[in-house]
């Protein structure tokens, strides 16, 4: 069974321990620690490979948001906080949920379900019918039809809802599928550079830290993405 590893950040001890407890309900969730600052965490998180943040949004010194947003490598995040007004903020940096204090278990648990409903998909890939059927090469549903891609010709992806645009160079195609469900289908090549953008990372011609250029085409480049796209293009230089 794969061990999912979780970190709590949370200055307060009961709000701590709640989620501790919660956790020993769910074998496939390992706790590595839980700290009681974001300063704490930070020391964790370049010692420990974390899959999972439980992340308090209202700290001293520095506030759970700002230290998410902050971070090179982010986990996924689950939010909480006593106050129902920064959800905005959680959902802005594409948080698994927002989760209010007290947090009762079956709540909890909803949270927790949407985490391995993201997760699912990778380990699932090869089996699903919307995945490649051959190398370099996507299949995706289109209306009442199956549409065959190459990968390489995919400039990127326009997020609306439940919609998504898949852009080349010469058309485009709407098709059913989340931003999320894409960004696993796509393979690595694909980096999400904005909560309704995905790229080809061998498409990119130019960026700054505000966008991303793929010829003519500007496409808009998050804070919260940033820091993962400079390094993922880094890597594809090597």
């Amino acid at each position: 069974m794969k061990k999912y590893r979780c970190l709590i950040i949370d200055d307060e001890a009961l709000a701590r321990e709640l989620i501790e407890n919660h956790l020993q309900h769910l074998p496939e969730f390992e706790l590595v620690a839980s700290c009681a600052s974001a300063i704490e965490a930070s020391q964790v998180l370049q010692n420990e490979s974390i899959d999972l943040l439980f992340l308090d949004v209202e700290m001293p010194v520095l506030k759970g948001t700002d230290f998410y947003q902050g971070l090179a490598v982010k986990p996924a995040v689950i939010f909480t906080t006593a106050y129902r007004d920064y959800a905005v903020d959680g959902f802005e940096l594409d948080a698994v949920d927002y989760l209010l204090k007290p947090i009762v278990f079956s709540r909890f648990f909803n949270a927790i379900e949407k985490f391995l409903k993201l997760n699912k998909p990778k380990v699932l890939a090869s089996q699903t019918s919307f995945q490649s059927n051959d190398e370099g090469f996507v299949v995706l549903n289109k209306e009442r039809k199956k549409i065959r891609l190459k990968l390489s010709e995919i400039l990127y992806v326009k997020g609306m809802k439940d919609y998504a645009e898949i852009i080349l160079a010469d058309q485009t195609h709407v098709v059913k599928y989340t931003m999320v469900k894409l960004i696993q289908i796509l393979g690595e090549k694909f980096q999400r550079v904005h909560r309704s953008y995905i790229v080809n990372i061998d498409q990119v011609t130019a960026y700054t830290h505000h966008d991303v250029e793929i010829g003519a085409h500007e496409i808009p480049l998050s804070r919260s993405h940033q820091s993962k796209f400079i390094q993922c293009l880094k890597i594809n230089e090597n």
